[in-house]
């Protein structure tokens, strides 16, 4: 088989990777917080490898989407009016807790709110024996509304009494932000790469809240170009059917 078969069918097969990409960005346009992703392709090395979907591929396989990066470029925060929305203006992250799992996770969407939480009531000094079942109080946390708490400068959870007053949330960031692990709820999870947590220099900002800084203008564009590949990818491979099966009928 002609090796431009494989090269069109693989390529044909990445463009879709890339269109999913921009399709995502496009999807989140009005996404609170989101940060857009970047595509990133290699050439395969013209040799038997494994490439697309692990599988091994001859030689002259053209390229291979690895993965795709997250840009953190700056975009605008507009005024909500709402005491609970903050926003960053320029580096860093809210950083949340899951108490479930115990997971810390980073995030520039600032659209918090408060989660009730039970916990016991210190004894008084002096107050005689110990009640048969300990006294519980209600206290309100900075949540993202999905069961994480907020963490203040001091990696605190951040008990809320007055709404309107801003509260000590933190700003955390790393030497590194490329490659973290973008997961649900518009967050983003370390590696060893981006090295230890550290106070960010980001300004924090009340009544505010990061916009998504996909542009929309330039995915439409990337859109496009995914999609003419695409179709041109297919062609190849039609034109190379073509070539194999007029060489076939020459024997």
């Amino acid at each position: 088989m002609d090796m431009s078969f494989y090269t069109a069918a693989v390529g044909a097969q990445q463009q879709q990777r890339r269109l999913n990409v921009h399709g995502n960005n496009i999807a989140n346009v009005n996404t609170n917080g989101f940060a857009a992703k970047r595509p990133s392709f290699i050439a395969l090395m013209n040799d038997f490898m494994t490439g697309a979907e692990e599988a091994e591929l001859p030689r002259g396989t053209g390229s291979f989407m690895i993965g795709a990066d997250t840009s953190f470029r700056r975009s605008a925060t507009p005024e909500t009016g709402r005491s609970l929305d903050y926003a960053i203006e320029g580096d860093g992250f809210f950083a949340l807790w899951d108490p479930t799992t115990g997971e810390y996770s980073y995030t520039r969407d600032g659209s918090f709110t408060m989660s009730s939480f039970q916990r016991q009531v210190p004894p008084l000094e002096g107050g005689g024996e110990e009640m048969a079942e300990p006294e519980m109080e209600t206290v309100w946390y900075l949540s993202d509304g999905m069961g994480r708490f907020v963490l203040s400068d001091e990696g605190r959870l951040i008990e809320v009494g007055d709404p309107e007053v801003k509260l000590p949330i933190g700003v955390f960031d790393f030497i590194n932000t490329n490659g973290m692990l973008s997961t649900v709820d518009n967050r983003f999870i370390p590696i060893e790469k981006n090295g230890p947590v550290q106070q960010g220099a980001g300004k924090l900002l009340q009544g505010c809240l990061q916009v998504s800084n996909t542009d929309l203008a330039n995915e439409m564009v990337k859109v496009i170009e995914s999609q003419r590949s695409f179709s041109y990818a297919l062609k190849m491979v039609q034109t190379s059917d073509e070539i194999t099966t007029t060489v076939n009928g020459l024997r």
